[in-house]
């Protein structure tokens, strides 16, 4: 899936499409979009006829929030779930073979370019989601594009960008990652940081954006790889950067040193739930150049409380990335991995066929230290592999009769946290001290009497299916 339009149409195909008219960016969006969110099955969300701006002017949200839309956005079978649809992202992980990004003389980008004060950032739908956020988004489903000044590697990455004016936008990007590490050494130099803004996204683009890669590899070369084709790219006019060659909206600019020119950004209502990191001084982009297609669309990845999930396309990348983690670390027979729908990050599940006593844990270690386990996790729960890891359900039964609190429960401190972490104490805030502690809980079988715990008793699942089969329709 190249771009943002063939998945559209795809989703359509899907019947899991909704077109929407007339409704206000101011907080009618987020409404809607939190209201369909919430419900079984919820379509992706297509806002047209936007108020106080001209026809052809769209916003996307919505776009993964079903399984089955997330494994179209990568090109996999649109009936993988759970486990499988996370094996599937883990395979395609485990072998990368980069595929650089190919240069093109143009692209669909550049139907509409706009510099000076033309660029204004206020011709682009921003809508404000969440009635307490401290202003307009233009950036929650995007990418940040920076290139390293002294490597020449080029990143993408994900951040939330607040509109401030016609011409300024804050952005507000976690400690640790990779856009502000490359930021601060043009800022170490004197000099602002060129910048490219994608917040018309297509989804392998956006999925890569938001993993965790290593140091000087470039979201290009892996989409490349995920899409089985070269990312084609243009020139930036005003900073020279690669920028995607069928994306929708694209701003170009430059972040000057924080110390020459910072903002308030946020509040803005967070994945967890909360406003948590509140309203601080954050880097801001000074916009000189807007590119947009056609009829274009600003693609809006909104977090709400009452969501189960906003995303899936982060989940499994996520679950995948980490499952792959604990493998390459010499841990065998991991069974699965998933991240609770309502907790993400702060709730890892991994399933694990223990072969010898401290397997399990071994794993759980490992997922503590790893690129993906380690940032902003609160809880990593080990189920043995009877028990499927993405069904919530059977992942508490296991934690409610298999693990004892005094001797299956583990707790490390000082981990790497966030500060959208909402349990940062108001002490931590001040001081900068984004570091939480996490939880193990062991919700395995104890392996020295695994053998003589007490027996499941459940339906064989090749009865299941037979009586599914059979009586197919009670269970349609």
């Amino acid at each position: 899936m190249t771009d943002l339009r063939e998945f559209l149409a795809g989703t359509a195909k899907l019947g899991e499409l909704k077109t929407v008219r007339k409704a206000d960016w101011n907080l009618e969006i987020g409404a809607i979009t939190e209201i369909s969110g919430a419900e079984p099955n919820p379509p992706a969300l297509l806002f047209e006829d936007i108020k106080d701006y001209p026809p052809g002017f769209r916003v996307l949200t919505n776009m993964f929030q079903t399984q089955s839309r997330t494994a179209l956005a990568l090109g996999l079978p649109t009936s993988l779930t759970g486990v499988e649809l996370v094996r599937a992202v883990k395979d395609i992980l485990k072998s990368v073979t980069p595929l650089p990004p190919v240069l093109r003389e143009s692209g669909a980008i550049q139907e509409n370019f706009f510099t000076g004060k033309d660029a204004n950032v206020l011709r682009l739908p921003a809508p404000k989601l969440h009635r307490e956020d401290g202003g307009r988004y233009l950036g929650t489903a995007d990418a940040v594009i920076t290139k390293d000044p002294d490597a020449g590697w080029v990143n993408l990455g994900t951040a939330r960008v607040q509109v401030l004016d016609e011409h300024r936008v804050a952005l507000y990007v976690s400690p640790g990652k990779q856009t502000r590490l490359i930021a601060q050494k043009y800022w170490e130099k004197g000099r602002a940081c060129p910048v490219a803004l994608v917040c018309g996204i297509d989804p392998v683009l956006f999925a890569v954006a938001g993993v965790g890669l290593p140091w000087g590899l470039s979201e290009y070369d892996f989409a490349g790889h995920i899409q089985k084709s070269p990312v084609d790219v243009i020139t930036g006019e005003m900073t020279g950067l690669p920028i995607p060659a069928s994306a929708d909206i694209v701003l170009e600019g430059e972040i000057p040193p924080p110390e020459v020119e910072s903002a308030m950004e946020g509040p803005f209502g967070e994945w967890t739930g909360y406003y948590a990191s509140g309203t601080r001084p954050s880097p801001v982009i000074r916009v000189k150049s807007i590119y947009h297609r056609n009829d274009p669309i600003l693609t809006v990845l909104p977090d709400f409380k009452s969501y189960p999930l906003s995303s899936y396309l982060f989940l499994v990348f996520c679950a995948a990335g980490l499952w792959n983690e604990i493998e390459q670390a010499g841990i065998t027979d991991i069974k699965g991995v998933w991240l609770a729908e309502w907790g993400m990050r702060f709730f890892q599940v991994i399933s694990v066929k223990q072969r010898y006593g401290g397997h399990a844990r071994q794993a759980a270690h490992i997922a503590l230290g790893a690129r993906e386990g380690g940032y902003l996790g609160r809880f990593i729960v080990l189920v043995d592999d009877d028990i499927d890891p993405a069904n919530m359900a059977d992942v508490l039964w296991a934690v409610s009769t298999r693990c004892d609190p005094k001797t299956s429960i583990e707790v490390a401190g000082n981990c790497w946290s966030s500060p959208i972490d909402p349990r940062l104490t108001p002490e931590q805030r001040a001081a900068g001290d984004f570091t939480n502690s996490r939880a193990i809980i062991d919700a395995c079988r104890p392996f020295a009497w695994r053998d003589k715990f007490p027996k499941v008793h459940s339906i064989d699942p090749a009865y299941r299916d037979e009586i599914k089969a059979k009586w197919k329709e009670i269970f349609s």
